[in-house]
């Protein structure tokens, strides 16, 4: 986003005063006037009616994390966070604006990882308003803001991490959820500056493989798993072989030439990697014939 073509506010502190005082003007007004007319004044009561309407118009209250952006005639004047009873005078305009956390759980969109493959991703961000006059005056509705560039946001850091097994032992989008949590959160930031809006949280919520691929990528994350299970059994395996072949020499229990060894490697490796029970067979001859 081009700054140049934003003119920034700033948010200004001060604006607004207690309304405790003006309240307690406006009860000697209400009794001054309750006075006059039952001494029938009333050309006395009507300006003391006119100016208890003028004070009374200027009141507003304010709950924790709330403020209040007080404009005059259209020129920002500054924002009120003081809680209470606060007051302004009534031609003064007022934008009442919440600073209170809020947590946004995204839709799920399809996009493509780097790999290219479709997927489905949603995100859970937690944020609120820092700068009441940025979010007010710079941008025509920061909730809507905020929720666009989250979805922005989220399809790029997307774009930018595989699935799962990248090459380089690169982070992915399943194994590394913290660090695309964090990419997330400070391209997030960079986006909804403008809007005067702090990010305090990013998570992936959801992640899976588009519908359309999901069995056939399933399918090769199993055979994947049995070919990482075969590789361990067949290194255990030749570590068992090898260590049986050189107790058996130590300890001269039999003597072996190469022909036999090699038919003890091979049978001691089908017993061991073999995916079914093996069954016994009694050589009730000598071992050479």
């Amino acid at each position: 986003m081009n700054d140049q073509t934003i003119n920034k506010t700033r948010e200004v502190t001060g604006a607004g005063g207690s309304g405790g005082l003006w309240l307690i003007i406006l009860l000697v007004i209400l009794v001054a006037i309750g006075a006059t007319l039952f001494a029938r004044i009333v050309v006395a009561a009507v300006p003391l009616g006119l100016a208890a309407l003028f004070i009374l118009c200027g009141f507003y209250t304010l709950q924790p994390n709330q403020a209040v952006a007080v404009t005059v005639f259209g020129n920002y004047k500054g924002t009120d966070r003081t809680t209470g009873l606060r007051w302004v005078p009534f031609w003064y305009g007022r934008k009442k604006v919440s600073l209170r956390v809020r947590n946004v759980t995204s839709e799920a969109l399809k996009v493509n990882d780097q790999r290219g493959n479709p997927i489905e991703i949603a995100a859970n961000v937690v944020w609120r308003v820092s700068d009441s006059a940025q979010a007010l005056f710079d941008v025509d509705d920061y909730t809507a803001f905020v929720n666009i560039q989250i979805e922005t946001a989220l399809r790029e850091t997307a774009r930018q991490y595989a699935y799962d097994h990248a090459d380089d032992g690169e982070p992915t989008l399943r194994d590394d959820a913290e660090i695309v949590g964090q990419r997330l959160k400070a391209d997030l930031a960079v986006r909804v500056e403008v809007a005067g809006v702090a990010i305090d949280e990013t998570h992936l919520m959801h992640l899976a493989y588009a519908p359309e691929i999901a069995g056939s990528m399933l399918r090769r994350q199993q055979a994947e798993a049995v070919i990482a299970a075969r590789q361990k059994i067949v290194a255990g395996a030749v570590g068992m072989v090898e260590m049986a072949l050189d107790q058996l020499s130590t300890r001269g229990v039999v003597e072996l030439d190469e022909e036999r060894k090699a038919a003890m490697v091979s049978n001691l490796l089908v017993v061991l990697c073999a995916d079914r029970e093996v069954q016994p067979v009694v050589n009730t001859g000598t071992l050479y014939g």
